[in-house]
């Protein structure tokens, strides 16, 4: 079998405890664990599960037995993997890693290689389908209130045919219209239903359960090859025989197809609405929230959290003419102001910062709402690889002629 970009299939793992432990047929372990054993990577970056599931952690694994810890999804898992790789891994200048990435990981990962901050050449993305996650500490409250269960017992979370569905160990499960519940402020986080990437076509590889029927549905991951670097990857476990395809079957393909642009569909209807209170420009959109930037506290945690604000020498602490001696943070609106200039072209709705404020005041959605009038004034999208000269940053050369 010969792999080539734009390949659809299903797969499984031909490993048992893998295909045992992963979801749906344990692809993205298995392909993390051949990676490392055939030292095509030298560490694999993914996410295990800390206290419970609703607590994330991002790993680094350089021992192809230990992957198998990482199986497994958690849906509440907010991180964004990009800031883990750019500045505890050096941009992984001096290894290759392997990096699971769900749409605004992969987003964040190629802005950030755009930008020089992260090594393509030493990275392979593989990207796992994602309808969005869910803060943990709301998740909880919404379990107990709504759906009358122990969060201490739930054990599988999915979106199903419009519902968010929790299963627990006992076989327990219930669901309600994630619509519903969304306009009760419950449910995904708001910028993952605005996000317009649900399956990571910018990662070499995306995989998830989305059109996989028949025989095999509920035991495989559907499978699509994006890169030459994903075709060879691919190549290489099937080769192996680690891993065990089948074709994708065409009614299969639609309805993956299907969901996913019901799912944007839903996502521009939530744009609109958060747009609509900021009808004129930039400046325009930061009025509409300034009200609710005067609670800021300017402790820096958006600062912090921000996977595409990383200057070496941040000049909201500079002792010299930027503000007064000292390095005194400037008052609200200006602290926010200067973070806008320096990284809102290349926002991608990752939420991280609305995650961290300690005053709930909704930095994201500010950020993506100017970032969407970039977009429609110079036609860049962020997260996506483009020939375009990045605005602010780089300008078209000029015809002097």
């Amino acid at each position: 079998m010969v792999v080539n970009v734009g390949d659809k299939c299903y797969a499984y793992s031909a490993k048992e405890d893998i295909n045992k432990k992963g979801e749906y047929g344990g692809v993205v372990t298995t392909i993390m664990e051949y990676l490392l054993e055939n030292n095509i990577v030298d560490a694999v970056v993914a996410v295990e599960q800390g206290s419970d599931i609703y607590d994330a952690v991002p790993c680094l694994i350089t021992d192809p037995k230990d992957v198998i810890k990482s199986a497994g999804s958690i849906h509440c898992g907010t991180l964004n993997l990009a800031k883990f790789v750019s500045k505890y891994l050096d941009g992984a200048r001096d290894i290759k890693i392997a990096v699971t990435c769900k749409p605004c990981d992969a987003m964040t990962i190629t802005e950030l290689m755009k930008k020089g901050k992260i090594i393509e050449d030493n990275v392979i993305m593989i990207g796992l389908n994602c309808g969005g996650t869910m803060s943990p500490v709301p998740t909880i409250k919404m379990i107990e209130d709504i759906y009358e269960m122990d969060p201490k017992e739930v054990v599988k979370e999915e979106i199903s045919n419009g519902e968010l569905i929790f299963e627990t160990a006992n076989g327990d499960k219930r669901g309600f219209k994630i619509s519903e519940l969304e306009k009760e402020g419950m449910g995904r986080r708001d910028n993952c239903q605005r996000c317009i990437l649900k399956i990571p076509s910018n990662a070499d590889v995306a995989l998830g359960n989305w059109g996989v029927i028949g025989p095999l549905e509920g035991k495989a991951t559907f499978v699509e090859v994006f890169s030459e670097k994903g075709a060879a990857i691919m190549d290489k476990v099937v080769e192996a025989g680690v891993i065990e395809t089948a074709e994708a079957e065409e009614k299969g393909i639609k309805i993956r197809d299907n969901i996913k642009n019901s799912m944007l569909k839903n996502s521009v209807a939530k744009k609109e609405k958060d747009y609509e209170v900021t009808t004129g420009d930039i400046i325009d959109a930061f009025h509409a929230y300034e009200d609710e930037f005067r609670r800021c506290m300017k402790c820096y945690g958006c600062r912090e959290a921000c996977p595409l604000c990383f200057c070496d020498d941040c000049c909201l602490e500079a002792e010299g003419p930027e503000w007064v001696p000292g390095g005194y943070t400037p008052a609200a609106p200006f602290f926010h102001l200067t973070r806008m200039v320096h990284m809102v072209d290349a926002c991608t709705n990752c939420g991280q910062c609305s995650e961290v404020c300690p005053c709930e005041i909704p930095v994201a959605k500010l950020w993506s709402t100017v970032n969407n009038k970039v977009k429609d004034v110079y036609g860049y999208v962020s997260g996506f690889k483009t020939n375009q000269p990045i605005p602010f940053t780089e300008y078209p050369e000029k015809d002097n002629k």
